[in-house]
Order: structure tokens, then sequence, then C-alpha cells
């Protein structure tokens, strides 16, 4: 009852190995051993299954018609930067049939003046939209797979215990091909296909 994690996991570890051999009738490979671990430490305890994360958060709006769209990438970076959960642009066309762009982005009543700051500097807006929301987000993991030597993070997401998403982080994937000289696209497949043979993808 007193067991460590550190201890749990180094049992599971023996365990699982002894388990793959049998199964396989081979040597199981660091690597391999590595991804079979990381399913066991997936799943998480039986009194976290099925927790739905709620939080609240502020909603910062504004309609912008006057900027170089160029800009919008290092906007969007930057108030990551700051704080900001998430960042996204929408496409919408105003009075008189002016395109132009909503810049929404959620943040915590942590970050928001650092927030603010960055799309007051950053864009041609003048004021801002703002509304408090909920939000509702899935049990969340992360495990590692190894494609090539390169090792690339599988970001997972559970309901009621079972894993319903998996994908590849792609900072990690792009990472990987340059190092692997290797098309992003097929160490994307490479990294997708192992995610779902380590059994971390639904």
């Amino acid at each position: 009852a007193n067991t460590t994690a550190a201890a749990e996991e180094t049992c599971a570890r023996q365990v699982i190995g002894t388990v793959a051999r049998r199964a396989y009738r081979r040597p199981i490979p660091a690597a391999e051993l590595e991804n079979l671990v990381g399913f066991y430490k997936a799943v998480p305890a039986p009194a976290s299954r099925g927790e739905v994360g709620t939080d609240r958060a502020m909603l910062l709006e504004t309609n912008v018609d006057d900027l170089d769209p160029r800009l919008w990438p290092p906007v969007l970076a930057g108030l990551l930067e700051a704080g900001a959960s998430d960042a996204w642009i929408t496409p919408i066309m105003m009075k008189k049939g002016r395109p132009a762009h909503t810049l929404s982005v959620l943040v915590g009543s942590d970050v928001a003046d650092r927030v603010r700051t960055v799309i007051f500097k950053e864009t041609s807006t003048i004021g801002l939209r703002e509304s408090m929301v909920d939000k509702r987000s899935l049990v969340r993991r992360t495990r590692t797979v190894v494609i090539g030597g390169e090792e690339i993070r599988i970001k997972i997401a559970l309901l009621d215990g079972v894993v319903v998403n998996a994908q590849p982080e792609y900072e990690d994937v792009a990472l990987a091909a340059a190092r692997l000289d290797r098309p992003v696209k097929a160490v994307l497949a490479a990294a997708t296909a192992a995610a779902h043979e380590a059994g971390f993808a639904p």
C-alpha cells in the first residue's frame, strides 16, 4: 500500500518486459519497451477517470480591417507568448463589403492585462469586446514514441479513462524530420503509426 509511484513504474516495467518477451518470443528493444511502458502510464488512476476539466476564461475579441495580413502570424505568436491559452483569427465581412478579421483570444484573468497590451501594440485596433466563457477539456497526457532514434511526443486525450484523441507534437516531428533528413509527412506518418502500435491512439 505504501509503494511509491517510482517503485510502481519499475515493477510495471519488469512485468511488461517479461510479458512482451513471452508474447513476441523475442528480445524487446529499449525503445519498444518504453512505448509499452508509456501506454501503462497513459491510463489514469481510477479516481481521475471520467474527469472533464471545467474552467472559466476571459474571451477578448476585436474586428480588424486595416492590418497587413502578413502581420497576423507574429501577432498570434506574441499573444501566446504573453500567456494566452489560445488565439485565432476568423475572416469576416464588415459593412459596405469590407473584408476583415475577427481576432479572438482566450486568456486567464491573471495575464489579461499583458495580453491586452500586446493586442493594442501589435494590431491596429482601438477597442476590445470582453466576456467570460466556460471551458471544458478532456484529461490530457503526453507520451513518447521513438522514430529513427528521435523522440516525438504524442498528445493524448481521455474520456472516461479511454483514449479518444492522439496527435504527434508537430514541432517534434519537424525537428526529427530535419535531423533525419526525411520529409515531414513521412515522419508524421511514422509517429502516428507508432502511437497506434503502442496503444496511445484510439
